[in-house]
């Protein structure tokens, strides 16, 4: 009799992780799949399921990887290549919170001085070290959908290279700084990992 009942609870269990299984760690495993495919087809190995998704969002960004995920209610959503800070412009490693959202934020320090008909006179200036030509003015450099964490450092569309380039922001390419700016809110927590 005791058996039974043993037998009854163990089936009961199989079942319940069978039920589990597929309806919750066989979807997201599918996401996450369908999502790492369609990145390799897109190119820039970023992926997006955060549509269907819902629960609170974070971020990651991953230096070493130079990639960039969003998280929602704690699973993984999307994810998207980056260009982080070059070698003494570091983006700095910790835990951080968006402070403030721009989607046509421009510099305040880098980018051009350019003439009185919109020409460049010179490029990838800093504002503070580069002297102004006489007749110029300066042009802050287009952070599309930019995003800050801390300081002048936030994540933006901008150039990726394929390694750390920046002044010490997060780079993302244009459709995928997009769907981030979208998804996040003031005080989405993001960690930034070596």
């Amino acid at each position: 009799m005791t058996s039974c009942s043993t037998v009854q609870t163990v089936s009961q269990q199989g079942f319940r992780f069978g039920q589990k299984l597929v309806t919750s760690d066989l979807p997201q495993a599918a996401r996450f799949v369908k999502g790492r495919v369609t990145g390799l087809f897109r190119g820039d190995g970023s992926f997006w399921e955060a549509d269907g998704m819902r629960g609170k969002p974070s971020v990651v960004v991953s230096l070493g990887e130079q990639m960039v995920y969003l998280y929602k209610g704690g699973q993984l959503a999307g994810g998207s290549p980056i260009s982080s800070g070059a070698e003494g412009y570091d983006t700095r490693p910790g835990r951080y919170r968006i402070t403030e959202k721009d989607i046509d934020h421009k510099s305040s320090i880098y980018g051009d001085y350019e003439d009185a008909y919109g020409n460049v006179i010179l490029t990838n200036i800093d504002n503070r070290k580069d002297r102004r030509p006489p007749g110029t003015r300066f042009e802050g450099a287009k952070m599309y959908y930019f995003m800050r964490i801390y300081g002048g450092v936030g994540m933006h569309q901008g150039y990726l290279p394929g390694y750390p380039a920046s002044h010490g922001c997060i780079r993302l390419p244009g459709h995928m700084a997009e769907k981030f700016f979208r998804e996040v809110r003031l005080g989405t927590p993001v960690r930034v990992v070596p």
